[in-house]
């Protein structure tokens, strides 16, 4: 009969060549994850807080925003509220924070848009409808990164000037 026993020296049924590789996988996830959500201060749910907020009459609002951080520095931002007429309406961009058009899905008064990342709490962008510019703005996030400040100035589809300054606060949902 043989006898079996353990080698209780050996603390470890993986040897040392499979730590490392795990070691290393595990550091690179976690890398991977952190360039993932880097999208800093700006990423996050934004709901309106309408008492500290002066929208324009004959403008829509926008209640609530979702910023999105994507792969390869992209994001997508996702907006509800109404139009002017009082109508549900729910858009979506994609892009980078680079001042290069991109389209704009869901909104009647404009097609493309595009931002430009100022710093890590600003942004500048252009909104566009047929190639027209019809709307400049600046949204800015507290250093604390609860609030932000949304300030649109623009003309609405009669050509009529006007000029929003929307408050939102970051919210979990």
């Amino acid at each position: 009969m043989v006898e079996k026993s353990i080698d209780l020296r050996r603390k470890s049924l993986l040897d040392e060549d499979m730590k490392t590789k795990i070691i290393a996988l595990s550091l690179g996830f976690l890398f991977a994850a952190g360039t993932v959500f880097a999208g800093g201060p700006l990423i996050g749910v934004w709901k309106l807080n309408e008492a500290g907020s002066e929208i324009a009459p004959g403008t829509g609002k926008i209640i609530k925003v979702v910023y999105d951080d994507l792969l390869f520095d992209r994001f997508k931002v996702e907006a509800w509220g109404v139009d002017a007429a009082g109508n549900k309406i729910h858009t979506e961009w994609k892009g980078k924070f680079d001042g290069q058009d991109y389209e704009v899905k869901g909104d009647a008064t404009t097609d493309m848009r595009a931002y430009t990342k100022i710093d890590d709490h600003t942004l500048t962008m252009i909104n566009k409808k047929a190639g027209k510019v019809v709307s400049t703005g600046r949204v800015e996030v507290s250093e604390d990164g609860k609030s932000r400040k949304v300030t649109l100035i623009g003309r609405t589809p009669s050509e009529r000037k006007f000029k929003t300054v929307a408050v939102y606060q970051k919210t979990l949902l």
